[in-house]
């Protein structure tokens, strides 16, 4: 695919995912022009001066903003769609904002880009998606039926979505917390010490939007195969990289919180196509036909298991000291 020319707009591009996809091809001659679209001038402030590129334009807007949306939107050729409220406790305490921007936050954009013609644009999903509990998951829950919903009558615009895990360096995530607790030598707070996650780096979620962007077809979504670990191993191996004496205090699972996440549910499983590296959940391609929910029925499931952390490959203390060494620097680098 000829980039060359051609304009990508990241929303919410102030974000960890799109200083990482900056990272990836400010310095290579893909794309003419890189979009920055979000609501916080401090950021954008920030990212100017870190990468002083004629080739990035910065655009303040909410997703919220139809008007803002559109405006950023003209011109453009593909769409990185990342811009979301992603704390769960946040997201908890005022769900209809969640509601705003990662549902019809979300709508806005891909309104704004079948009017003007995008070529493609992929969706940032996670794996609370799956099985919500709590109101940022269902939130993006109902962000990928919008997604699948407007793909299926989008024009020339490939609609898809990439779901993943836990990204380690990604801001407000634990690892962060963590680093700092240890560098203030106070205790590790963890919640529960078998809880589980996902891990993955920014490259491997950069790739995963990339695939979608190379393969998806109308109304995919793409999912990250990806390891797992315990809250405990994380918190052990990170005291180990540091050679921290700070020790680790249990708080219980906060409101909002699974024991363990999921990336597919039984029905995905059973649909899903295996690629590698990740699953590709096709669309169903339903249209207005009732029959299919009332009376159609469909093959019997084989897969009786959801993908979930506690069934994937789960780390221990040596593999996960080994992947927290090799990002450190990102990781540090997104911590303050």
């Amino acid at each position: 695919m000829d980039l060359k020319n051609k304009v990508l707009l990241i929303t919410g591009g102030t974000g960890s995912f799109g200083k990482a996809v900056l990272d990836r091809y400010v310095e290579t001659d893909c794309f003419s022009e890189i979009r920055i679209f979000s609501r916080d001038e401090k950021k954008q402030s920030d990212m100017m001066r870190e990468y002083s590129n004629n080739k990035i334009k910065f655009h303040i807007g909410n997703v919220r903003d139809y008007n803002a949306v559109e405006r950023a939107v003209k011109g453009v050729d593909y769409i990185f769609h990342a811009a979301a409220l992603k704390q769960v406790p946040s997201c908890e305490f005022f769900p209809m904002e969640a509601v705003k921007t990662n549902v019809i936050g979300t709508e806005n954009v891909l309104d704004a880009a079948i009017r003007h013609a995008v070529k493609k644009v992929v969706v940032l999903s996670t794996d609370k998606a799956v099985y919500p509990i709590n109101a940022m998951g269902i939130s993006k829950a109902m962000m990928e039926k919008v997604v699948v919903a407007k793909s299926s009558d989008a024009g020339n615009t490939i609609i898809s979505c990439t779901r993943y895990g836990n990204v380690l360096a990604s801001r407000g995530s634990v690892i962060p917390l963590f680093i700092e607790q240890i560098k203030n030598k106070k205790e590790l707070t963890v919640t529960n010490p078998d809880m589980t996650r996902f891990i993955m780096t920014f490259d491997e979620a950069v790739n995963l939007v990339l695939e979608a962007f190379n393969h998806a077809k109308p109304g995919d979504i793409f999912v990250q195969k990806a390891p797992a670990v315990t809250l405990d191993t994380l918190a052990k191996a990170l005291l180990e990289v540091f050679d921290s004496t700070s020790k680790i205090k249990i708080i219980n699972t906060r409101h909002g919180e699974k024991m363990h996440e999921s990336l597919l549910t039984v029905e995905e499983c059973n649909k899903a196509d295996d690629r590698g590296n990740y699953f590709c959940i096709p669309s169903d391609n339903k249209d207005l036909d009732y029959d299919k929910f009332f009376y159609k029925g469909v093959n019997k499931n084989k897969v009786t298991e959801p993908y979930s952390s506690n069934t994937a490959e789960v780390l221990d203390i040596v593999k996960m000291k080994k992947l927290l060494t090799e990002e450190l620097n990102s990781i540090e680098k997104e911590s303050y």
